[in-house]
């Protein structure tokens, strides 16, 4: 029982090892019998403790989302392409409103800073393509299909928002080491408040929409928007201090926010880390294994591998049934097996069943391969 949709019944007399297994897979998005009503996930009856874990819940992007169970991949997709046209859009405009009022203000420095919005726009743009490229069915070629793209996209973010670091760490320690006075301080003030704002509701938009669709690539790019937007508030506040006659205010401000972006810096990377790796969250592998224990006719459950690719999930699995059951019926649980799957784990997007006998014959070779693996 080697192939995936078995057309006749294989007994064991007819092969050397009985013990080949049944394999199941499953492209969800092709099947329309999962077009019963998903669960609604209310957070799975948790809900934040406060501030911190906001804060806790954005500095760690993870992608065991709640509501991505009533999108497909392909409106996955749209969604996130459609999050990036608005933000980009939202950050074009933030940065023209600055650009105004460097125009009428001769501030050098917010000059810089307005650049550097341009720039960090410009970020949406690999996560785009790699959106647009996640799109593409697979092929021989690339037989998992292209979300790995969006993964990359997301390292590069990450990247980003370490070159952020940098470039706040150089100009703070410039600005200890040669001061210079502020000119046109109301001008800065408002154009910092300009910036936050913009940047803060480009960030809650991106990181929003991105955990509806268990995008880590996106929800590290809203949080690249909230870094900006940080920064943004640290030349607020470093503009308060220079005004009270405080001169070192402004480049201690920006230590202070050079620091917090690298925080942000080691959590989003160790999560993209974690996905270039394959790794996933145990809870996903419980979870697995949960819910086939409970299909009638499984006697056991082992060897459970899942990981992202993308944003969304796909699982191998081996269960065990009784070694008397007909092919047919195996295939049966298998199939129940990968239905109780899939609304357990709305990322879910394939999975493949393999089907062990129990061990009721001493005679039978039932891990013939195991010394290859």
């Amino acid at each position: 029982m080697s192939n995936s949709n078995p057309s006749r019944p294989h007994e064991p007399n007819e092969h050397p090892h009985p013990h080949e297994h049944e394999h199941h897979e499953h492209e969800h998005h092709e099947h329309e019998h999962h077009e019963h009503e998903h669960h609604e996930h209310d957070d799975h009856g948790h809900e934040h403790g406060g501030f911190w874990d906001e804060i806790k819940h954005l500095i760690r992007p993870h992608a065991h989302t709640h509501y991505a169970a009533a999108l497909d991949p392909a409106l996955a997709n749209q969604r996130g392409i459609w999050a990036l046209k608005v933000s980009l859009v939202g950050l074009l405009v933030t940065a023209i409103f600055q650009v105004f009022i460097v125009a009428i203000s001769g501030s050098v420095a917010l000059l810089a800073d307005t650049l550097h919005n341009f720039s960090d726009a410009l970020t949406a743009v690999p996560l785009w393509l790699a959106f647009v490229l996640a799109r593409r069915a697979r092929n021989r070629r690339y037989t998992y299909g292209y979300g790995r793209a969006e993964d990359l996209a997301g390292a590069f973010i990450v990247l980003m928002i370490f070159a952020s670091a940098v470039v706040v760490f150089y100009e703070s320690i410039q600005k200890i080491l040669h001061p210079q006075p502020l000119s046109n301080i109301g001008w800065v003030a408002a154009a910092a408040i300009i910036g936050f704002l913009g940047n803060e509701l480009v960030a809650v938009f991106r990181i929003r929409v991105g955990r509806q669709i268990g995008s880590a690539a996106l929800v590290a790019d809203g949080l690249h928007a909230r870094v900006d937007g940080f920064t943004s508030l640290g030349v607020l506040v470093g503009v308060i201090g220079v005004w009270l006659g405080f001169p070192w205010a402004d480049p201690l401000v920006g230590l202070i926010i050079g620091a917090a972006i690298l925080v942000i810096v080691w959590n989003t990377a160790r999560e993209m880390w974690r996905r270039m790796m394959d790794g996933i969250e145990p809870q996903v592998i419980e979870q697995i294994e949960h819910a086939a224990h409970h299909v009638d006719g499984v006697m056991d459950v082992h060897d459970v591998t899942a990981r992202w690719i993308g944003h969304r999930q796909r699982a191998e699995l081996h269960i065990t049934v009784n070694c008397q059951l007909p092919t047919v019926a195996s295939h049966l649980i298998g199939e129940e097996v990968r239905h109780a799957l899939f609304h357990e784990l709305p990322a879910l997007s394939d999975v493949t069943v393999h089907i062990d006998p129990c061990e009721c014959d001493e005679n039978v070779q039932y891990h013939l391969a195991a010394h290859h693996v």
